[in-house]
Order: C-alpha cells, then sequence, then structure tokens
C-alpha cells in the first residue's frame, strides 16, 4: 500500500506559500499547479482541505492562499492528517475476506494487527517531530548547493 501524493503535493504547496517573498506575486492555485505540474483543480482541493485544518486561509477574492501559522509551527503529521483520509489505526489494512476455514485466514489479521500498528504509529512519531520548517530550510539548502 502506498500514501496517496495528496500528502506530498501538500506540503510542496505549503512550501511555496512558507518560502514566498511579501512583494511577490500573489500565489494562485494556478501558479501552485505550475509549480507542481498539475490541475489547478487538484490544488484547490488540497487548499481546502488545508483551510478546513486550520493551516491555510484562502482569500478568493483577492487571489491569494497564506499559512495560518509559523512554518515552525506546522508539522508534517498535521499535514498528512489534513489531506490523507485514513482513520486512526487503520494505514494498513489486510485483504478483507480471508478464507476463515484455513488458520492462517482466520488469523492473519489478529497476527499482524500489533505489527502494523506499531508501524503507523513510528511513522506518524516521525513526521510530528518533522515541520515545515525542515522542509523549506532543506529547499533553500538544495537550491544553494545546485542553483
Amino acid at each position: 500500500m502506498q500514501i496517496s501524493s495528496r500528502f506530498s503535493v501538500a506540503v510542496h504547496v505549503l512550501s511555496l506559500l512558507a518560502l514566498q517573498q511579501e512583494d511577490d506575486v500573489l500565489l494562485t492555485s494556478e501558479r501552485m499547479a505550475g509549480s507542481v505540474n498539475t490541475n489547478p483543480v487538484v490544488i484547490r482541493r488540497i487548499l481546502g482541505q488545508l483551510k478546513k485544518a486550520g493551516l491555510v486561509e484562502v482569500r478568493p477574492a483577492s487571489g491569494g492562499t497564506f499559512l495560518t501559522r509559523r512554518p515552525a509551527d506546522i508539522s508534517l503529521l498535521a499535514v498528512y492528517r489534513a489531506v490523507e483520509v485514513v482513520a486512526e489505526g487503520h494505514l494498513f489494512s489486510v485483504h478483507d475476506k480471508p478464507n476463515p476455514a484455513c488458520p492462517v485466514g482466520r488469523n492473519i489479521q489478529a497476527a499482524l494487527d500489533d505489527t502494523l500498528q506499531r508501524a503507523q504509529t513510528a511513522m506518524e512519531q516521525v513526521l510530528a517531530g518533522a515541520t515545515l520548517q525542515h522542509v523549506t530550510t532543506d529547499i533553500l539548502a538544495k537550491t544553494a548547493a545546485t542553483g
């Protein structure tokens, strides 16, 4: 199973907003879509999820989107939870109809539950310890090194 690209697109969009200079042109969904190389509709959907989570403010009439918090105050876990439609404790799923007459089929879910829950918890702890500031600092460093 793979986490959808919504998470990386959301981090991309938030990084654009964090690195935006005050005198820059306002970032519209079209401009963001150009950087992500996707359709503006995809960006608007993600912005809607980020807005609902309280991470951005969208001003449609004036044509701009802004962070509601400092980048250092936005954890990647908050971004993940804003855009991924994964119920808590359900990142992984086991096939839903194993054969109950088979000892493996009957017990596979219970045998995997603890391990999969620990894996999800570990991933969430890593995301909780990383912020948008970490990402943007790394982007700036890589930009300086590569041009």
